[in-house]
């Protein structure tokens, strides 16, 4: 089966176009027969594609809005340049859709009803829903009503989360009457790695304790036990947890009001300055992009830089010590992400000082764990093992794709 995957955001789509079936999923091998990215979309687009051969192609054009984005997707993969002869070689569509808030706990095929209960949801992720919602309607226009749609969530791994984890200590009345808790995200990615970590050391769907940090512009941690979640570090929005690129994790609530006071600004425009002006690009005053950050470190040896680095590091290695607690120890932290995968120096910051646990890192294994491949980066007698596996978010939205659409169960 062809299935195309798609990710939408508010002046952004990801796409890729993934073959696979129940029996290229037993044997993991599955193909990519395209991916790239629209940016820019409300105005002169830049549109980026690859093929299965590598080739690239980019172009820019004028796409107005996320309907046209789509569109313009679907006509390249029919194009000269593109994977397909016709589009009815594409069999079904997963989507990546934010928020399940407690209605959805798994990956769901779409239906009137679903979209309903989403519409109904969009409070809940005003900045992310909607868009994916706009993404799965003009599928069903271009594509017809016959073509099956899937939504696989961020927040549905998480959903086996106990109370105790996933409430706050407010009165329990805003929960009940507000939806007001603890949701998480990142929850494909997380539950990916894990999945793909069980692989790597022939484990069962449920053993191992492991704690696992997707780490990049935005960023989480998360506490696995025999296979599900049971706590992460992004809570009711994906603002809390970790320090990220351009988000400052958690702050104390009561600063929200004292900075509103003493600089004449609206809650609303607080909450702006910590979603977008905060993380590493508030501390360093550089960049949130955390290797323009270490390029400053290492030419420039910026001291705001380090700071920004260095709190970064010390939020992580928090939450690996909070959830080795949580867990009643572990048998591996598993880094992935942009930043996850790709920068020792950062995975080693983290785990110094974790040598108490039973972790020592491998620094020659830790330098060379750059790129594509899953390494383990502790040493042999770690009894808490460190591990590099690139996330692939949009792999596991096509497998659910394909089991919910041939009512397979799903193993992980």
């Amino acid at each position: 089966m062809n299935i195309l995957v798609l990710n939408a955001g508010s002046s952004t789509l990801k796409f890729q176009l993934i073959a696979t079936d129940l029996e290229r999923i037993a044997h993991d091998s599955d193909t990519r027969l395209a991916r790239g990215i629209i940016e820019r979309i409300g105005g002169e687009a830049i549109v980026k594609a690859y093929g299965e051969d590598g080739r690239k192609w980019y172009r820019t054009a004028e796409l107005r809005n996320l309907g046209a984005a789509v569109d313009y997707v679907l006509k390249w993969f029919v194009s000269s340049a593109g994977p397909l002869d016709a589009l009815s070689e594409i069999q079904a569509v997963g989507h990546r859709v934010v928020h399940g808030g407690e209605e959805f706990q798994a990956s769901v095929r779409i239906t009137a009803d679903v979209l309903d209960q989403l519409e109904d949801m969009i409070e809940l992720a005003p900045l992310h829903n909607p868009h994916n919602l706009r993404a799965i309607e003009a599928v069903a226009a271009a594509l017809g009503d016959s073509v099956p749609q899937v939504a696989v969530f961020d927040t549905a791994f998480h959903a086996s989360m106990p109370q105790h984890a996933y409430l706050y200590a407010i009165p329990y009345s805003y929960y009940r009457r507000h939806r007001v808790r603890k949701y998480g995200f990142h929850g494909t990615s997380h539950r990916y790695v894990a999945h793909r970590w069980r692989q790597l050391n022939g484990r069962d769907r449920n053993q191992g304790d492991i704690i696992t940090l997707h780490l990049g512009n935005g960023a989480s941690a998360c506490a696995i036990k025999a296979g599900e979640s049971v706590d992460t570090s992004m809570g009711f929005t994906p603002l809390d947890g970790l320090i990220m690129g351009t988000r400052s994790g958690s702050v104390d609530p009561a600063i929200l009001d004292y900075i509103a006071a003493k600089e004449g600004l609206s809650l609303r425009d607080v909450e702006t300055i910590l979603n977008k002006r905060s993380g590493l690009l508030g501390i360093s005053g550089l960049t949130g992009d955390m290797r323009e950050l270490l390029e400053e470190i290492e030419e420039f040896d910026d001291r705001r830089a380090h700071l920004a680095v260095e709190m970064f590091a010390y939020r992580a290695r928090q939450y690996v010590g909070a959830y080795l607690a949580a867990l009643g120890g572990a048998e591996a932290v598993v880094f992935t992400g942009g930043i996850g995968q790709n920068a020792p120096g950062i995975r080693g910051l983290i785990c110094q000082g974790l040598e108490w646990a039973g972790l020592t890192l491998d620094e020659a294994a830790n330098q060379k764990a750059v790129g594509e491949e899953s390494a383990r980066i502790s040493t042999e007698d770690s009894s808490l093992q460190a591990w590099v596996i690139p996330t692939d978010e949009e792999l596991l939205i096509a497998r659910d794709t394909v089991r919910l659409v041939l009512g397979a169960p799903n193993p992980f």
